[in-house]
């Protein structure tokens, strides 16, 4: 068949799902485990860096949740929908009711009125203005409003052939505690599941989120710790790699293939990382294709073609908000062998002795780290050593640095 029928299947959006999820098998029985507890003993948190795929996976979740009897509920976590604990509650019942609308609970009797004379009964369902009323009308604290929400829906699903409820919410790390305001929305959520889970409630939260959601949510409740079940999304390896790469495709009416050299550039660029190979997979497959449609008898699509519009598009808008001492920084920090996985302050000092006329002290280093942790271009975990937050972020910094670019064709 003609090439302009080809529609290139690659989706490089922010949690856009790709032709062929690969390399997730490990996760999906993890989670369909979880949904074998009686009672809820272990919640989950998916976190990684972005780009790993933690919301296309959480997406894959949710089939094999309804399909095990489950019903899902969840989105994602807005800093305004997690700012105050009205707000996150609110946002739970909005989540719930359309899951259970439909179920009617009672029958409200209507006053006879000059056009209707006699006494008619209507319906009363689970839906939004019921859950809500339950809400203001339970005495108490927020949370004991919640959970009066929660068992009037579970009472009512118990009768059914429900086997319980998930709740799942991407970006979960803006979930956070406001103490200036004496408003504490994580520590709420926190209280309010362990609680009715403790009441054998089958209801399962999942969050997803960046590597420093389990240890806010362990700073906010200690119990946290047991609570969740940790699963990092890491990148992928080499034949998963490939199978994200080459399974799209044939699948697809392509007469294109990519060569094996070019498979092997695609991993050795992408880090094994799905969103790396997503966007390197379309522009290999457009360029070549815009290449051919006009005219080349030969086309040719060169790495640093691919490299550098991914430089553009996604490393250049966050190295340009960086400060000039920041950039230095962090180009030390590219020239760790260690740099794609954790680094400390004392490393960061020894290696800017070694490449700077003048190297950092060690609290300058940490005041530094502090401001790129708040810019989310780094982050601390709980052993005191530093990771960058956005992927292969070591590669583009050197390639800044050096000004150098592989320029083979594919």
């Amino acid at each position: 068949m003609h090439q302009k029928l080809f529609t290139n299947p690659f989706r490089p959006g922010a949690g856009h799902a790709p032709p062929y999820l690969a390399g997730r098998e490990k996760e999906k029985k993890e989670f369909a485990r979880l949904l074998e507890q009686r009672p809820v003993l272990d919640n989950l948190v998916l976190t990684g860096l972005r780009g790993v795929g933690k919301t296309v996976l959480l997406e894959a979740f949710k089939p094999i949740a309804i399909q095990s009897g489950w019903l899902w509920a969840g989105t994602d976590l807005s800093e305004g929908a997690t700012l105050t604990e009205d707000n996150i509650a609110i946002r739970i019942l909005a989540d719930l009711a359309p899951l259970v609308s439909g179920i009617k609970i009672a029958d409200r009797e209507l006053p006879a009125m000059g056009f209707r004379p006699e006494p008619q009964k209507q319906a009363v369902h689970l839906d939004y203005p019921t859950l809500r009323a339950v809400f203001d009308q339970t005495p108490g604290l927020v949370s004991d409003k919640i959970k009066a929400a929660l068992e009037l829906i579970w009472n009512v699903l118990s009768g059914t052939k429900c086997r319980g409820i998930v709740l799942a919410y991407d970006e979960a790390q803006n979930l956070s505690d406001q103490a200036t305001s004496g408003q504490y929305p994580l520590s709420l959520l926190l209280d309010v599941f362990q609680s009715i889970q403790k009441r054998g409630l089958p209801v399962l939260l999942v969050f997803t989120g960046l590597p420093t959601l389990f240890p806010k949510l362990v700073d906010a409740r200690t119990f946290a710790e047991r609570m969740f079940h940790v699963v990092v999304v890491g990148r992928l390896n080499e034949k998963d790699s490939r199978d994200a790469i080459l399974k799209p495709i044939s699948d697809h009416d392509c007469s294109v293939r990519v060569t094996e050299k070019g498979v092997a550039e695609i991993i050795r660029h992408s880090g094994g990382y799905p969103y790396f190979i997503q966007f390197l997979c379309r522009e290999f497959y457009d360029t070549y294709l815009q290449h051919q449609a006009s005219g080349q008898a030969k086309p040719a699509v060169r790495v640093a073609q691919m490299v550098q519009k991914l430089d553009s598009d996604f490393f250049a808008g966050r190295w340009s908000r960086v400060t000039d001492r920041q950039r230095v920084l962090l180009t030390v920090i590219a020239q760790l062998p260690n740099c794609d996985e954790e680094f400390t302050p004392t490393e960061i000092v020894a290696m800017s002795v070694k490449k700077l006329a003048k190297g950092f002290s060690a609290s300058h280093a940490n005041q530094i780290l502090l401001k790129l942790s708040d810019s989310g271009l780094v982050y601390k975990n709980r052993h005191g050593k530093y990771s960058f937050a956005v992927p292969l972020l070591g590669q583009f910094i050197r390639r800044q640095s050096d000004g150098t670019n592989d320029d083979a064709p594919l």
